[in-house]
């Protein structure tokens, strides 16, 4: 894998990979911008073109393109060494099918499956039924081809006899998720009757199908469910899965927001209505998971639920999680019995309108509760107000948090220390770390770790500073940076050519780039004493050393103690004590 490695990093620029993603801004010899990865105002992402590597000085993420491609893709190496390959138009070798994983070989089994459906569609006799009423649902043929809608016939085994005669097992197909077996042992297919939305991951690669049931299935004895969906499998898991992604990410950094609907075809017509940051979650509650990828795009959440704000339903747990995690969300308010999917039908441009007009979901929220209880009434008040003070608990920014305690307690009639007393009950319940939700975290190292890392960042940046170094401070640092220093006290003009020829580990030499981009960083965020910085680094960094060296010599001197040598004692005791004089 070496090879179309070090060829997709030579023929893509990292800077041209960053910002199709996110926005760059040019400072000096490096860009810089907002982290996608963590909440934050002011930019501490930075991207070095020299070296090919970025790093957030928040969160602590850095790496290269593909370490970059993998987190805002939300995908694994392989995945993202196929996409970057196809940016670069680095062809990658297909392995014999023998030796595939057998994560391969069930993509292989989705996207065969994927076409066996679409021509069931588009050929068979019940399939064009299932076309004509899609059409008829204003569904185009452009669309139909875009999402790669299909049609389950209502036979026991025709995507399984299928599949066979292409060359997969049943074993492969029934952990693919496709087969289902009866108490007898007999194989029969799980999607039958149904009209197939298949559902992609953000690499655009099918993961797994929805089926909306269309037809008749005698043998059944009973009308099956109208949805059905794949199961968990080793591609497909439904909480870290938004059906529409990986078509919607790029409009949805371009407008900011993301809207959330609950059904395929929600998001199909909306698409081809011309809203293009639409997202379904499929009929489940937000997942930890599924509000961690949604970060990396925008923080602003446009919802088209019909929400029950006094009840505990799944939609609205899901909503209160994303307000937990930092969302600003607000509620399109479409007709009474309407969704998405009748309202682009009747009119596309009220959709537009609709998502225009949308509403903060506090201010829904309010209007909601206000409207379902009498406030006159003391028991009601206090039913509004265990409706709302969760929901308020749960804003994470103070002032906004501040401004409806103080619109409560206005619309209550009450005073706000009082809701303030209230609120607090329920803070301390909204600051506990939900389930998957992300951490940042970093290694510990200790302070003469720091301390050396520090001083080489800034000569790194400030070469002409080495004369600061004699021989005495090279001593004090660790061996692998002793001979980092070495090597640039040798000739620091040409060090990063000269090191880069030198047999090291590639660690060592991550680390450095990681140091040289720090110190660049630092230049930008702020002004630099770099003479001052270095001389106080290196005398605190000769304290430690010195204090870890008369450590060493108190526990030999007591060995020499021990072994009755008292020339050594006498010798060992001398040098002790001369040190501990030139301590501070």
């Amino acid at each position: 894998m070496d090879s179309p490695i070090q060829e997709i990093k030579e023929k893509l620029d990292l800077v041209d990979v960053i910002s199709g993603y996110i926005k760059l801004s040019k400072t000096g010899a490096n860009y810089r911008a907002v982290c996608p990865f963590h909440s934050e105002k002011k930019p501490s992402f930075f991207v070095s073109p020299t070296r090919q590597l970025w790093r957030c000085f928040g969160c602590g993420k850095n790496g290269d393109a593909f370490s970059f491609i993998q987190e805002i893709e939300g995908i694994e190496f392989g995945d993202a060494l196929r996409l970057l390959a196809q940016k670069a138009g680095v062809k990658l070798q297909r392995q014999d099918p023998q030796v595939q994983t057998q994560r391969k070989r069930f993509y292989e089994i989705l996207e065969t499956s994927t076409k066996f459906y679409e021509q069931q569609l588009h050929e068979g006799k019940n399939g064009q039924k299932a076309k004509q009423y899609l059409l008829n649902r204003k569904i185009t043929e452009e669309s139909i081809k875009k999402w790669q809608i299909g049609f389950a016939p209502a036979s026991w085994n025709s995507l399984g006899d299928f599949l066979q005669k292409k060359g997969f097992s049943v074993g492969e197909i029934k952990r693919a998720g496709l087969l289902l077996e009866s108490k007898n042992g007999k194989v029969y297919d799980r999607f039958r009757a149904r009209i197939i939305f298949p559902i992609f991951d953000l690499n655009s690669q099918v993961v797994g199908f929805g089926g909306r049931f269309f037809g008749s299935l005698k043998q059944e004895g009973e009308e099956p469910a109208k949805y059905l969906n794949l199961p968990n499998t080793l591609l497909y898991n439904k909480s870290n899965i938004l059906y529409g992604l990986d078509k919607a990410k790029v409009a949805i950094r371009k407008e900011d927001n993301c809207i959330l609907v609950e059904g395929y075809t929600d998001v199909i017509l909306s698409d081809q209505a011309g809203v293009n940051n639409v997202v379904s979650t499929s009929g489940t509650a937000l997942t930890p998971q599924q509000l961690t990828i949604l970060k990396r795009y925008s923080n602003n959440l446009i919802t088209a639920f019909d929400m029950d704000v006094a009840g505990d339903s799944a939609t609205k747990r899901g909503i209160d999680l994303a307000q937990a995690h930092g969302f600003d969300i607000r509620i399109a308010m479409l007709p009474e019995g309407k969704d998405p999917a009748d309202v682009v039908m009747d009119a596309p441009e009220q959709w537009k309108k609709f998502i225009k007009e949308s509403r903060s979901i506090l201010d829904f929220y309010f209007e909601k509760a206000f409207l379902s209880f009498d406030k006159s009434k003391i028991e009601d008040k206090k039913k509004i107000s265990s409706t709302l003070l969760p929901i308020v608990a749960k804003i994470q920014n103070k002032i906004e948090q501040s401004h409806w305690t103080k619109e409560l307690a206005k619309q209550l009639d009450v005073t706000e220390h009082s809701v303030e007393q209230e609120l607090s009950k329920y803070t301390n319940l909204s600051t506990e770390t939900e389930p998957g939700e992300e951490k940042f975290k970093t290694e510990k190292k200790n302070r003469k770790d720091l301390i050396e890392e520090r001083i080489i960042s800034l000569l790194l940046n400030f070469p002409e500073r080495i004369n600061l170094v004699n021989d005495e401070a090279v001593a004090c640092f660790s061996e692998v940076l002793r001979g980092i220093i070495k090597e640039f006290k040798k000739d620091s003009k040409e060090f990063w050519k000269n090191y880069q020829e030198i047999d090291t580990d590639d660690n060592t030499k991550e680390l450095l780039n990681e140091l040289a981009l720090t110190g660049e960083a630092e230049k930008l965020i702020r002004e630099v004493d770099d003479e001052e910085e270095i001389i106080v680094s290196l005398e605190e960094l000769s304290q430690i050393f010195k204090k870890e060296r008369l450590q060493k010599l108190s526990e030999e001197i007591k060995q020499a103690e021990a072994g009755k040598e008292s020339s050594k004692v006498k010798e060992l005791s001398k040098e002790f004590n001369e040190l501990a004089k030139s301590l501070l």
